[in-house]
């Protein structure tokens, strides 16, 4: 009886169905991608292959089988740590890694538990193809002198891959007309052309982005001046100025989302001090308020408040653009007599703001150096709320007044641990330990607050303060929508229910003014900008923001998210379907189609602005390019 024989590129072949299959697995179980129809099925089962092929078919070059197989380990091993690395990424940020996250290495030592928290020692099977291959290499027989491959049969494999490459982007822009103009919605994406493609497309906008700098020369700014100028929202004459000279003291709440506000778990109430302010005679109180950040989380709420532009759709801004001009609302009351500073006790270097503080024009950071932090006062990312707003407090008596303070809080933060004498609230009691745990975070940076408002008042400088307070991002993920149904007494989170979840809280607290009151109206932080330096009296009309004064009474209550959904007071488009707000149904892709042309201009003017450093060519002043350092640049 004869032996088996094995083909020549047995080797090969394993090594392609190992990975496409393995990837496939993964795309269903790692990822929460939206699939629709059989289309987009078919489309997500071959997408892999069109990458995959290409990739391995290099190892036909190769004349030896040592060498071939030497390369085919390689690739499967890069292409594993790839997928592994999103996977990784997606359980934290429920997003896909770009080229850009990569320049953010200066990040990875500090994330400390929270990298423990989201791998398992079952990851190994993320690596399952990898093993196959090895495995083939060494049991299956060689082929005896195995002579170099044919051109013919080359040239043969190279046809078959580029072919499924144009099925694949045929398909996709069947499916999904004019994909690659999205470069922002990653999931759209990773479903349409793969995530290895994903990342080959990715390098493009990256390199493409970083050629505009260079190839910028300001006459860009002008189409984006006269959309600024054709949406500006008319100030208020009984709002602006009504509190200037004021100390302003912005408060970030680290992941504070506001289906926690006014609501209770298993009894308990979760925010008691902020629930008393939304009913407060000297609180404006934002109910319908949304964050608009991406992948820089925490440093996009701050760049998009400072600038009112978006954050970029691919990284974060602070670290591939901290070098570019600005005009912030810290140069902005700098400009008018304030002592500007940011208040965050981490170190200097972490989301680069070390440098990026310079570009805003903030005159000190008071860092983890400013800080009395010690294991005791500590937990998870650092000094601990309640005793880094007792410090602060003490820090800004010491400052000249008027001052402007930024301080950004901590301990609300993934994977939401606390030392057991900080737990006011026990846990939840549902499958996802993250969401069980964030009620007990909350609680205590609700509590941090409370003890804020105390220490100002013992300091003085409280009554001649206004105290704004909002909410940076999301703290609990899409991947926690189970847990987040049961809680809400709901069958499942929609698409629909995830928009609208990503509400955050704002409040804006004027001592003894007696103005509070509740604004239901659709909102977004890159309204705040222009409506503080407004109640401060700081005329903003040639600043090229994007935002709108929020007291303004043409303020449009339109909000795009930084992924192109959005949200109006009567539509919410998400997930591609355009849904009525009240009752949750979809409605038809007609009644939002002005709103998202309207979204893909404004994100793709703040790209230019940013990616292109435009507002270097800028006068706000008087709203003019400066002509003369056109001329000066190199």
């Amino acid at each position: 009886m004869k032996s088996f024989k094995w083909p020549k590129h047995s080797i090969l072949a394993i090594a392609i169905i190992a990975t496409w299959l393995k990837t496939v697995i993964v795309y269903h179980t790692s990822f929460e991608l939206d699939i629709e129809n059989a289309m987009q099925e078919l489309i997500l089962f071959i997408n892999p292959l069109s990458f995959i092929l290409f990739a391995y078919g290099i190892s036909l070059f190769f004349k030896t089988t040592k060498v071939r197989n030497r390369f085919l380990i390689t690739v499967s091993m890069i292409l594993a740590i790839v997928l592994y690395a999103n996977v990784g990424f997606y359980r934290f940020y429920n997003d896909f890694i770009t080229f850009a996250v990569l320049f953010q290495t200066s990040n990875f030592g500090d994330l400390g538990n929270s990298v423990v928290d989201i791998i398992s020692f079952t990851d190994i099977l993320y690596f399952t193809d990898v093993i196959v291959l090895i495995l083939a290499i060494k049991f299956i027989p060689k082929v005896e002198g195995l002579s170099p491959v044919r051109i013919e049969l080359r040239r043969a494999y190279f046809i078959l891959s580029m072919a499924m490459v144009f099925l694949n982007l045929g398909l996709a822009e069947t499916e999904r007309p004019e994909l690659l103009t999205r470069a922002f919605d990653r999931e759209l994406l990773v479903k349409n052309i793969g995530t290895y493609n994903y990342h080959l497309y990715d390098i493009y906008v990256q390199s493409k982005s970083s050629a505009q700098r260079a190839l910028a020369d300001g006459s860009e700014l002008v189409e984006v001046d006269n959309y600024v100028q054709a949406n500006q929202a008319a100030v208020n004459e009984e709002m602006f100025g009504k509190y200037k000279g004021r100390n302003l003291i912005l408060v970030q709440l680290e992941s504070l989302q506001s289906f926690v506000i006014n609501n209770e778990m298993n009894g308990e109430v979760v925010t008691p001090f902020l629930n008393s302010l939304t009913n407060n005679k000297d609180t404006y109180y934002f109910n319908d308020f949304y964050h608009q950040t991406g992948l820089g989380k925490t440093s996009d709420s701050e760049f998009i408040v400072e600038n009112s532009l978006f954050g970029l759709g691919r990284g974060a801004v602070f670290f591939t653009h901290g070098g570019n001009t600005y005009n912030t609302m810290a140069e902005k009351l700098g400009e008018n007599g304030y002592f500007t500073n940011v208040m965050h006790s981490n170190n200097s270097s972490f989301w680069n703001r070390n440098e990026i503080y310079e570009s805003f024009n903030i005159n000190r950071f008071y860092d983890v150096e400013s800080y009395d932090v010690t294991d005791e006062n500590s937990v998870n990312w650092g000094l601990k709320d309640i005793p880094f707003m007792e410090q602060s407090v003490d820090l800004m008596t010491e400052m000249q007044q008027p001052f402007y303070s930024k301080m950004i809080t901590l301990t609300n933060h993934y994977p939401f641990t606390l030392e057991e004498e900080d737990i006011m609230i026990p846990e939840y009691n549902s499958n996802s330990g993250t969401l069980n745990r964030y009620f007990q975070t909350v609680r205590y940076l609700d509590e941090s607050i409370k003890v804020l408002f105390d220490e100002l008042k013992e300091s003085g400088l409280y009554d001649n303060s206004i105290i704004v307070m909002y909410g940076d991002h999301y703290g609990i993920s899409e991947n926690h929508n189970k847990a987040m149904a049961m809680y809400l007494g709901k069958e499942e989170i929609t698409a629909y229910d995830s928009a609208l979840l990503q509400s955050v809280p704002l409040f804006i607290h004027v001592p003894g003014s007696g103005d509070g009151e509740v604004i239901e109206d659709a909102s977004g932080q890159i309204d705040l900008r222009p409506t503080l330096l407004h109640l401060l009296g700081i005329e903003t009309s040639n600043d090229m923001q994007l935002g709108a004064d929020l007291f303004s009474k043409e303020h449009e209550d339109f909000v795009i998210f930084r992924d192109g959904r959005f949200v109006t007071n009567d539509l919410v488009y998400a997930g591609e379907v355009c849904y009525d707000r009240e009752s949750g149904e979809d409605i038809g892709i007609e009644a939002c189609q002005p709103y998202i042309d309207r979204s893909l201009v404004e994100l793709e003017y703040s790209d230019e602005i940013i990616n292109g450093d435009l507002l270097r060519f800028y006068d706000e002043e008087t709203g003019n390019l400066l002509h003369d350092a056109l001329d000066g640049e190199e």
